[in-house]
């Protein structure tokens, strides 16, 4: 077999698909012209996936493994230094967890005084474009693990990660709350197919 890093997406697929009891190539051709790239199939639910003629069990059980294998070596690089000086591991790790998930999903990640990820905490999950969030949930969570400070993250399943007119109504109560206990909020990140929006660097934080 050719090395990995010479496959493209699709034929790269057709790979993790040998125990399906179709053509393999066949059933990434379909897998793509339902969902569209890679990262829409391994964030699809395994009903969504079952539709696909012949996606059984077993072949949902590999596209579930393999992002949670990627999301957790992710999680490894993003916990090596604090996440101030490791910001481009930590956006690795945030973009695999939630680019391509087909509901709007919030988390918080939480750091300890040298900013090294302490908990990474899921806090809601709604619809395609809302995910209740409760200020001082967040802000209580966050003196039960002595946290020092926060960063936000939640996804846009629409791939457009600006920022709405709620998000950054939210953001600021959850500002405000924190504050009140002296924790500090670094950064709230958008997370789309299309990219990442970072608060801080829009001036909304």
């Amino acid at each position: 077999m050719r090395s990995c890093d010479a496959l493209d997406d699709q034929a790269l697929l057709a790979v993790m698909l040998r125990r399906s009891d179709i053509d393999p190539d066949v059933l990434a051709a379909d897998l793509f012209a339902r969902f569209g790239t890679l990262g829409a199939v391994a964030g699809a639910e395994g009903s969504e996936l079952g539709r696909v003629p012949g996606v059984g069990p077993e072949v949902i059980e590999d596209l579930k493994v393999l992002p949670e294998l990627a999301l957790r070596l992710a999680r490894i690089e993003a916990s090596r230094r604090p996440v101030i000086t490791s910001w481009t591991a930590l956006l690795g790790y945030v973009r695999a967890a939630m680019a391509h998930r087909p509901r709007e999903q919030f988390r918080v990640l939480y750091l300890d005084r040298r900013n090294a990820l302490l908990k990474d905490e899921f806090i809601a999950e709604g619809t395609v474009d809302h995910a209740p969030v409760y200020p001082r949930e967040v802000v209580r969570r966050a003196l039960e693990l002595s946290a020092s400070a926060m960063i936000l993250v939640h996804n846009h399943p629409s791939g457009d990660p600006e920022p709405s007119r709620a998000d950054i109504e939210m953001t600021r109560q959850i500002v405000d709350a924190a504050r009140l206990f002296s924790l500090q909020v670094h950064d709230h990140l958008v997370i789309g197919s299309q990219g990442t929006a970072s608060f801080k660097s829009l001036g909304l934080i």
